[in-house]
């Protein structure tokens, strides 16, 4: 089986340095695992690699499509999959970084997606609120993730149950969950309290490095906070403070507790969801043993 290195962990716990001494050990080529750095633009609250921080290693799924442009875990499957291919045939080490779990779960397992209806549907006359009741009727689990503006996603949603009379959430559910590569998948932590000292300053860095600049920029070119890059942590928390709502400290204490809750649930979905290996920040020689053994063997 084509191996494959996976690092995760919360937000600012070094990822993007050990991942790039983790390349240039072992000669890898990075993959994004994240769900909105393929899009142009959002940079500083996707905390997105610079091209000087890559330091010369090659990355893929990063600034790939506009923010009008349809992006969901199946079309993350097919390309990080495609990349892992690409990779592999130069004899390099695939390597996925960071991000979204469903998104790396669905590339390294034996997930397959069911098909969507043809674009012409009846939903046109429904209201975003009758779309949101029928999807509660037959797939409620999926709203966990879709916000009841987001009518793109309400119409994909309703469209992948009528053409398979089950919804999303069944579907992976009924999966086999057997992983098609020999993948290592490696997670960074420290103590909580770091893990929350490390959120908060990440947080006052995106704003000191210009994250409102950013979003006004998006905004002036047509972005809407319902567009799917929108509904992020980091950008979603200022809808209420670009309509005057809400304070720049207020919207920031939000990105802050957000981001910390976001890092829990990651703590656990990986743990209930994946062979995860963690390892102590403070004593990566560990880590970087344990991927020298893992290709050893």
């Amino acid at each position: 089986m084509q191996k494959v290195l996976v690092i995760v962990g919360p937000t600012a716990i070094g990822k993007t340095g050990f991942s790039i001494e983790a390349a240039k050990r072992y000669d890898g080529e990075i993959i994004s695992g994240d769900s909105v750095q393929v899009y142009r633009g959002f940079d500083i609250g996707s905390g997105k690699i610079s091209k000087e921080d890559m330091q010369g290693i090659r990355h893929y799924l990063i600034d790939m499509i506009d923010y009008h442009e349809e992006y969901n875990v199946a079309l993350f499957q097919k390309e990080a999959r495609k990349a892992i291919e690409e990779i592999a045939k130069r004899g390099h080490l695939p390597m996925i970084v960071g991000g979204t779990g469903l998104y790396i779960k669905a590339t390294l397992y034996d997930y397959t997606f069911d098909e969507e209806k043809e674009a012409d549907n009846p939903y046109d006359d429904m209201s975003n609120e009758e779309i949101y009741a029928r999807l509660k009727e037959v797939d409620p689990e999926c709203l966990n993730k879709i916000h009841i503006n987001n009518r793109k996603r309400l119409v994909r949603a309703l469209n992948i149950y009528e053409k398979n009379n089950r919804g999303i959430s069944e579907n992976i559910a009924a999966q086999r969950h057997e992983m098609i590569y020999d993948a290592l998948i490696i997670g960074l932590t420290t103590n909580r309290e770091a893990v929350y000292a490390r959120i908060n300053n990440r947080v006052d860095e995106m704003i000191n490095n210009g994250l409102v600049e950013e979003i006004r920029s998006l905004l002036d070119k047509g972005v809407s906070f319902d567009d799917k890059p929108m509904e992020a942590i980091g950008y979603r928390q200022f809808r209420e403070y670009f309509e005057g709502d809400k304070s720049l400290e207020m919207t920031v204490k939000e990105i802050k507790r957000d981001t910390r809750r976001f890092a829990k649930r990651q703590y656990t979905w990986f743990n209930n969801q994946t062979p995860i290996e963690w390892f102590d920040i403070d004593d990566l020689d560990k880590a970087f043993i344990r991927i020298g053994q893992w290709l050893d063997e």
